[in-house]
């Protein structure tokens, strides 16, 4: 049967290529159809022999039609094709056979088609931001734009097309109601779900509490939207009773938790952000939710349970906000064998936006890394046991009262010790061998030099394997009746965690096994809880992925109908192969990828002045640092204030800012600094004072919306380039190298240049936002990569003069 009718094109080159992979074996696919019955993409569920594949069911929840090769040529189905033939039709899937060159079909059961969907008139779903609009009907000044209307139309055919769409559109542009409403009206349309998952909890809040109450308003669509966050935000009922009958050693810990207790009697939502004062991080995470806690049904607090209302409300919502955070907690479970079809940690959904998607590999990395320390390590032990003053405690300690087993504590003391000691060893010998270093990658050429802290790993391993034994010897001896008793589930939790830092202890031994991964130590110094103590040194150990490319492709990009990813920052270079080759969309086919770019409306050439010192000096000079210390505070008075200046190393910052403290005394000019108060606050601080200024690095970067007045000057102190020697920077550059690459080009340039777009979009965040950026790294003229920052940029008036000069026109501008 001509296999043109049932499969597009470019899967039968998918499927040709993937059988000669295999070596011309059988390979098990998973089809999705279109409501016309083609088979529009395939994934690769297993690979077998000449004779025979088995078949991946993880994998067959996610499609409607399976798929195998016959080698022979031969295509009708044999026995075991039969009983593979029954159980499709008993789950309302079809089945195929193929041959190699998959120029023939033989269909053995016929798929079930979809249900036909309502596409969305690209049009009409512009219309609405239109400026004959209902918009534009309730705001008589409102202009309409072009770039905007542009990427509505583009976002509306992705989702009518399959597609992912990847589109970059600049500050001013409107992305939000951009996505929102064609995510809107496929939602409602189609009765399907649409998951918008953001970089930040800030972003999600104001998409929850006012874009999308608007973009309902604005299409006339009745909605329901649910803003998740990831559990350990909200208070388990639980854990929060457990620690309120078991009160702490500490007075100021049980007070917090009496005050917690308390609000949970008023409050709605259970989540920590609704608190009117910020626990510490110590007591929250003792009654906190955690998913491998969660007792479910079980729960005597189950009816009352915010994680469970939010979920509840959640399963019939059109829209859900999430952080990529949680998102790729759902997707890391669906690939783990959850499926697509059911619920894991989110409801089912076919359709994904991602806004902030310049975030997407730095998010995925962070999720997926594990890391211990001695005190992570030693604060799940003492949960399960410890002793103080004599007398022993510790969820194991309460669940061994229904437990058969001997009396356990004088060897769990033993373990104990043996653990502290073993972890405390491993500490110190990691601290002295790190010496002046504050981090290090474990590889080929330096292995050698770590065995000390291997046998340390391997020591505490066999530590850790005694005291786990010992703990599950007593949870096995609990009878059944028992086991939903508070102290045998925390048991098994943390018994569950234990074991996960077994399998991490593993890993970092036999690093040369896990070459996807990256193993690395990094130092860490933690203030001294006394003042002039001596900060407390511990290593923390990293196993990071490699690349998280395969996987977004694998998880994300392939089984889902849908992907949008948009930010302002997408492109370098006028290009998207930066962005896609880090996160995987590069292997999409090019009949699916949808990528286009929309500037920035606002008026740069007239309302931004781009300054850069001609007689800086360059960054490696002894001299430079000198130079901005001085020429910093220069600035900052020629502008009056208000001005970020972003660094890329917390030391420079510390030292300009105290020069600047000293330079600016009298001036009237408010100075603020990184670190001196949370995020939150310190950004509410700057907005409110119109002549203060904030010295920031990493985070800061990006995020910060300040429009009018209060900000109207970036200094950007060097080009943000990663530092060579990060472990994971590191070991990314030697891949790409390995691989015949240019790392410097193809990583280390492009990355600095996102970073830098998005320092440099921090000034105009709407259109009558005036100001200045001046950069004093030289190099963005002077090198020859220079250009692939300066074009990636809007177009403004741009000087490149002495220092002098440039002071002068920041005071003329203002």
């Amino acid at each position: 049967m001509d296999v043109t009718r049932r499969f597009a094109d470019h899967v039968i080159q998918t499927m040709r290529n993937a059988i000669e992979e295999a070596g011309g074996n059988e390979v098990f696919f998973v089809g999705k159809i279109n409501e016309d019955g083609m088979i529009v993409s395939v994934v690769v569920g297993a690979r077998g022999n000449e004779d025979s594949v088995i078949v991946n069911e993880n994998a067959a929840r996610g499609g409607h039609v399976l798929i195998h090769n016959h080698p022979s040529g031969y295509l009708r189905p044999s026995e075991a094709d039969q009983s593979i033939a029954y159980n499709a039709s008993d789950i309302s899937m079809g089945f195929y056979i193929v041959n190699n060159d998959v120029t023939d079909v033989y269909p053995v059961v016929e798929p079930i088609k979809p249900r036909k969907l309502q596409y969305t008139n690209p049009d009409e779903a512009a219309f609405f931001l239109s400026k004959e609009g209902p918009l534009a009907k309730k705001n008589p000044n409102y202009e309409e734009r072009p770039a905007q209307m542009e990427l509505v139309k583009e976002i509306t055919a992705a989702f009518n097309g399959n597609k992912i769409g990847v589109f970059e559109a600049g500050t001013g542009v409107g992305k939000s109601f951009a996505y929102l409403v064609p995510s809107i009206l496929w939602a409602v349309n189609n009765k399907e779900r649409v998951v918008i998952s953001t970089g930040t909890i800030n972003l999600q809040q104001q998409l929850f509490e006012k874009d999308i109450p608007a973009a309902q308003e604005i299409t006339g669509k009745k909605i329901k939207s649910v803003l998740l966050k990831g559990r350990q935000n909200y208070v388990c009922l639980r854990r929060l009773s457990d620690a309120v009958s078991e009160p702490s050693l500490f007075e100021d810990e049980n007070d917090l938790i009496k005050k917690i207790d308390d609000w949970t009697r008023e409050s709605e939502t259970g989540s920590r952000t609704d608190l009117t004062f910020n626990p510490p991080e110590s007591v929250w995470t003792k009654v906190n939710s955690e998913s491998d806690s969660c007792m479910g049904g079980r729960c005597p607090f189950r009816e009352d349970c915010f994680v469970m209302k939010v979920r509840k409300e959640a399963a019939d919502a059109n829209l859900i906000v999430v952080n990529h955070h949680l998102l790729f907690a759902d997707i890391e479970s669906r690939m783990s064998g959850a499926g697509y079809e059911d619920t894991a940690v989110l409801p089912p959904y076919k359709r994904i936006v991602f806004d902030e998607a310049h975030g997407i590999e730095d998010s995925a990395t962070s999720f997926f890394s594990e890391s211990f320390t001695r005190f992570k390590l030693l604060k799940q032990v003492n949960l399960l046991y410890r002793q103080w003053r004599g007398t022993r405690s510790g969820f194991l300690v309460q669940a061994a009262a229904v437990s058969a087993a001997d009396d356990f504590t004088e060897k769990a003391d033993g373990c104990i010790e043996a653990i502290r000691e073993a972890v405390t060893v491993l500490d110190q010998d990691a601290v002295l061998l790190l010496e002046d270093g504050f981090n290090v990658r474990i590889h080929d050429g330096n292995a050698e030099n770590y065995t000390q802290i291997f046998e340390g790993i391997e020591r505490l391993k066999e530590a850790v394997t005694d005291f786990y034994n010992l703990a599950q010897t007593v949870i096995s001896k609990i009878d059944d009746k028992d086991s939903d008793i508070p102290a045998v589930w925390e048991s098994k939790t943390v018994l569950s965690r234990i074991e996960g830092y077994s399998v991490l202890f593993e890993h970092f031994i036999n690093w040369d096994a896990h070459r996807d991964k990256v193993y690395w130590m990094q130092k860490v110094r933690m203030p001294p809880k006394t003042p002039g103590e001596e900060p407390v040194l511990f290593v923390q150990f990293y196993e990071t992925p490699l690349d998280i490319a395969p996987m977004m492709n694998g998880g994300v990009f392939e089984p889902l109908d849908s992907v949008v990813c948009t930010s302002a920052t997408l492109r370098t270079e006028n290009h998207f192969g930066y962005w896609l080759r880090r996160t995987g969309a590069c292997f999409v086919p090019d009949e699916r990828l949808a990528k286009n770019s929309f500037e920035s409306p606002f008026p740069y050439r007239t309302n931004v002045l781009f300054g850069v010192p001609a007689d800086a000096p360059f960054p490696d000079s002894p001299y430079y640092q000198t130079y901005v210390e001085q020429t910093v505070p220069r600035l900052i008075e020629a502008a009056g204030g208000r001005t970020l200046v972003l660094f890329t190393s917390y030391d420079s910052l510390k030292y300009a800012y105290n020069a600047a403290a000293s330079a600016l005394v009298g001036k009237g000019i408010t100075l603020f600094k990184q670190g001196d108060d949370d995020r939150f606050r310190l950004l509410e601080s700057f907005k409110k004072d119109t002549q203060s200024v904030l010295f920031a690095t990493d985070s800061f970067w990006e995020g910060v919306d300040v429009p009018g007045d209060s900000l109207s000057q970036v200094i950007i102190v060097k080009l943000p380039f990663a530092v060579p020697n990060d472990p994971v920077f590191a070991a990314r550059s030697e891949d790409l190298e390995k691989k015949g690459g240019n790392p410097f080009m193809q990583l280390s340039v492009p990355q600095a240049v996102i970073k830098f777009r998005q320092g440099f979009g921090r000034l105009m965040r709407r259109g009558d936002d005036r100001g200045v950026i001046i950069v004093l790294d030289r190099r963005i003229v002077e090198k020859r990569y220079g250009k692939m920052f300066t074009t990636s940029v809007p177009m403004s008036r741009r000087m490149y003069n002495p220092l002098e000069q440039i002071i002068s026109a920041v005071e003329k501008f203002f």
